[in-house]
């Protein structure tokens, strides 16, 4: 019996969130040589629904249409959807569809709909870097895990931003349909099995941007144009003209980290700029950045971007390119 993949698309859906999963099952299909999934789109009304990039998909079904079970129900993400378009029509549709379903969750910014429906509360989850924030702020009973590229809890499937909806369909054929059929859609969707890394390598954000007041601020441009000096508390606080302790404790007040905390990831963004840059070992990158040596370098990167510093470059570096 097929299994029935609905993925529900919200006008301004983004267009991979849906296509790519789509292709994932529908390679599945290929090589089982039979039909394992049945494939449906749902929109939110009838008519085609206009994705971010313009392009219209035209919906199998319509919130409140009868149709079959569905197996697994996924959300895919519409970054630019305002939150009224969550209407109670909509999240009653998702809660009850959810609640019948063998597995449910989303893509990207999708995981909004379930968290507005209630149905991420408790749940470990994942979403976009770039709003995985807002997500926790939104929903203090949600735990995000921000770096992840996909999670399971339970029912619950959850992938981080856009192409990540490929990693987690390709993880649900392997749930399905066994390790070798899913490493054989892998190949042929020319696609990581288990891409390596979490998606904090891809982040453009930072944990270093500037916050704080003025002379705060003034120290933090310091230490970013200068990674290798010696930051030590007592030193940032004579360049703030502040005593080591007041310095310190106003620093975690008015940014929400620690000196030392707030200098190692301002030396990680440095040296992700350095390793982009292709010309630089990591022992020279860890010299040039203030950190002790190449071990101390790989430790601190792990701990920001997920990978280590020779894995980054060569994904992210020019040579990478070439």
């Amino acid at each position: 019996m097929p299994k029935t993949v609905a993925i529900l698309a919200l006008p301004g859906v983004q267009l991979l969130d849906v296509s790519g999963p789509l292709d994932v099952f529908a390679q599945a299909n290929a090589e089982a040589g039979r039909v394992a999934y049945t494939l449906a789109v749902v929109g939110c009304e009838p008519g085609p629904i206009r994705s971010s990039s313009g392009v219209r998909l035209l919906p199998d079904l319509v919130l409140g249409q009868a149709h079959a079970r569905i197996d697994t129900l996924l959300v895919a993400g519409a970054p630019q959807a305002p939150r009224t378009l969550f209407s109670s029509t909509l999240l009653d549709w998702v809660r009850a569809s959810a609640g019948k379903a063998r597995r449910y969750g989303s893509v990207c910014t999708g995981a909004f709909v379930l968290a507005a429906g209630g149905l991420l509360d408790g749940r470990r989850v994942t979403t976009h870097w770039a709003e995985a924030g807002r997500l926790a702020a939104d929903y203090p009973r949600v735990t995000v895990e921000q770096d992840a590229l996909y999670l399971r809890d339970g029912r619950l499937r959850t992938a981080a931003g856009v192409t990540a909806g490929l990693d987690l369909a390709l993880a649900l054929v392997e749930e399905d349909l066994g390790r070798d059929l899913a490493l054989r859609v892998a190949a042929q969707l020319v696609m990581f099995f288990k891409r390596p890394g979490g998606q904090m390598q891809f982040s453009r954000k930072g944990h270093a941007g500037l916050a704080g007041r003025s002379g705060l601020q003034e120290v933090q441009r310091w230490v970013a144009a200068h990674p290798a000096l010696p930051h030590s508390v007592a030193a940032l606080a004579g360049h703030a003209g502040l005593s080591p302790r007041h310095f310190a404790r106003l620093f975690l007040a008015e940014t929400g980290v620690t000196p030392a905390a707030w200098v190692e990831a301002a030396r990680v963004a440095a040296a992700r700029t350095l390793l982009e840059a292709g010309v630089w070992a990591p022992k020279q990158v860890a010299v040039q950045c203030g950190f002790a040596n190449a071990d101390v370098l790989r430790r601190a990167f792990a701990r920001h971007v997920g990978v280590t510093p020779a894995d980054y470059r060569k994904r992210f570096g020019v040579q990478a390119m070439a």
